[in-house]
């Protein structure tokens, strides 16, 4: 037997092989980054979301003039975790890279701000409500630039 044939068919079959893996594990990083960035959206908007609607809430509950003080406490607390906002925000601090988790609470702690400002003797007459609304949108905009960011620099 001719061993230069037998290296020759071992040295192919070494290639051939190492091509192969390398194409599939180039193939898996892409599918697992895909699944990866699909995960985040989804996260993103569900966050994004939660605290818009949240803020909405609070802001309608500001509006309606025929409920008591106790009455409006009682529903802004419900309001914050009726949409699931704090479960979100644990994914998020979680899955998101850390400048965005930050981020994230950030804009979370605003819109608990916004509901503690019902704790106040008479949120119609409260001074700090529009600059209060102002930090919110401001920290939900801020937010919304970087998971833009986050989603198109993968």
């Amino acid at each position: 037997m001719d061993w230069g044939t037998l290296a020759g068919t071992a040295l192919g079959a070494i290639l051939g092989v190492s091509t192969t893996l390398l194409a599939e594990r180039s193939r898996w990083q892409r599918e697992h980054s895909a699944r990866e960035r699909a995960v985040k959206q989804q996260l993103y908007a569900e966050y994004l979301g939660a605290l818009s609607l949240t803020t909405h809430r609070l802001r309608d509950l500001k509006r309606s003039s025929d409920l008591t003080r106790e009455e409006r406490v009682g529903q802004a607390g419900e309001i914050l975790g009726s949409t699931n906002a704090y479960h979100l925000r644990y994914q998020m601090l979680i899955i998101a890279p850390e400048h965005l988790g930050d981020l994230a609470n950030q804009a979370f702690t605003r819109v608990r701000v916004l509901r503690d400002r019902f704790d106040g003797p008479d949120i119609n007459a409260d001074a700090e409500w529009s600059s209060t609304m102002a930090a919110v949108s401001e920290a939900l905009d801020s937010l919304r630039v970087a998971m833009r960011s986050d989603l198109t620099s993968d």
